[in-house]
């Protein structure tokens, strides 16, 4: 009777113990309602704003929060995420700056659109050591590239802005020209482009601005309001290798190149060069936001994974491999965000951050993604550093936040954000969303 007795205990007590868990998980989900209303939802602002948000526990693999996360959203920036978790899959330890076949008299080499190659935040630079070395000897062949210089999707006349660089296998100064000051003097890196400056008004005053003809490497110094500090802008790739980046590269090496306008035969002895760290790239991907760094690693993560930098055929080929099973098929396009055809919902993003921590190092992630305070979010999430890590995306009437927050219950929890068609100011949404967070961290 005594065993009945104890048996029934035990079975009440963990009964019980299911009931208060159930409970409290139901209170938890209606605190977050409620907040999420209150702080998101009900602002006069974004009243006429498409919303979405979605809260999940990776430990209980439940969502702790839904509101319209089914749906499709334009997800500016958040894009890199996809990107970063493709890169962080294929792309192994170290960037492959070329490939090459060695030889004593001749050594054939092809491009694999490495982005750090002589772009100013690498300092290392031992794919410019090498070729300095053997460029006698070199002969630089076509790459197994099919991509076009802008994404699909992108604003046209964005062609003139740093964040906005054409894509192309050879980068090289991160596809940009930069003119700096010196005295009453401009300055122009690469060397090359100096005669392709024209001075139309006096830069005594030093008040004029650098434009940039739409379709030429044409640039002129114009009058403005606006003391000139230096500015980098995008310049055209030319479609054929030898028209514009192989001299670009002889001006730099101050050495002459064989060029052979033909994609090589593949042979199973090519070899890999490698130039830096794929954390350290992806890191400044993530934490600046850069456009023209997820681009190219998109292209990279196509020559690794299919042979090739076409972004479309490893955009369907990601989605049909390490990316098959996302809840909702996303419209995916480019490799930044640059483009308003991306449509994904914020259960996608939820199922990629899921699948990232899954399969990557929790140091590794918190090393690339920006936390409080950092990157694109600084002067965000003071106070919260280690609490949050996470990706912004923003374009004109958008922002998405998606990532990670650890709670101070050390609960970890994975978030996506999104707003679209909003007439705020983006801060005054981002201000909201940081409010919604920290209340999360804070009470959970």
């Amino acid at each position: 009777m005594q065993k009945f007795f104890y048996f029934a205990s035990v079975l009440f007590f963990a009964s019980s113990c299911k009931v208060q868990k159930s409970v409290q998980t139901i209170q938890q989900a209606s605190s977050i309602e409620q907040q999420a209303k209150s702080i998101i939802l009900d602002k006069p602002e974004l009243l006429p704003a498409h919303v979405g948000i979605s809260l999940f526990n990776p430990a209980s693999g439940k969502y702790l929060y839904n509101y319209q996360s089914e749906k499709y959203f334009i997800p500016a920036s958040n894009t890199k995420i996809f990107t970063c978790y493709a890169a962080m899959k294929n792309l192994g330890d170290s960037i492959v700056a070329f490939e090459y076949l060695p030889d004593d008299e001749n050594i054939a080499l092809r491009f694999t659109g490495d982005p750090s190659f002589l772009h100013p935040d690498f300092e290392d630079q031992l794919a410019y050591d090498f070729l300095k070395a053997n460029a006698p000897k070199i002969t630089v062949v076509a790459p197994r590239y099919n991509a076009t210089a802008f994404g699909n999707g992108w604003a046209w006349n964005d062609y003139d802005a740093d964040y906005s660089p054409e894509r192309s296998p050879m980068p090289i100064y991160g596809n940009l020209v930069y003119f700096g000051k010196k005295g009453n003097r401009i300055t122009v890196t690469p060397k090359a482009f100096k005669d392709s400056l024209v001075i139309f008004s006096s830069t005594e005053n030093g008040r004029y601005a650098i434009d940039r003809d739409k379709d030429q490497n044409s640039f002129t110094v114009v009058k403005s309001n606006r003391v000139f500090n230096g500015v980098a802008i995008p310049f055209v790739v030319k479609k054929e290798m030898d028209q514009l980046m192989i001299p670009l590269l002889e001006d730099t090496l101050n050495r002459v190149l064989n060029y052979a306008n033909a994609v090589a035969i593949d042979q199973p002895n090519w070899k890999k060069f490698y130039s830096q760290p794929t954390d350290s790239l992806l890191k400044i991907m993530m934490h600046r936001s850069d456009n023209f760094f997820a681009e190219q690693t998109l292209l990279m993560v196509a020559n690794e994974k299919i042979g090739t930098m076409d972004d479309s055929k490893i955009i369907d080929t990601l989605l049909k491999s390490d990316m098959l099973g996302m809840p909702h098929k996303p419209r995916w396009v480019d490799g930044s965000g640059l483009s308003r055809y991306n449509m994904m919902t914020p259960q996608d993003f939820i199922w990629v951050l899921n699948k990232m921590k899954q399969e990557q190092p929790w140091e590794r992630i918190k090393t690339i993604f920006p936390t409080g305070n950092t990157g694109t979010l600084g002067g965000l999430y003071k106070g919260y550093e280690n609490k949050i890590f996470a990706k912004t995306g923003t374009l004109t009437g958008h922002v998405a936040l998606s990532g990670f927050i650890i709670t101070n219950q050390g609960k970890e929890l994975i978030f996506s954000i999104m707003v679209n068609a909003h007439q705020s100011a983006a801060g005054t949404v981002r201000k909201y969303v940081e409010q919604f967070l920290t209340t999360v961290i804070n009470e959970n």
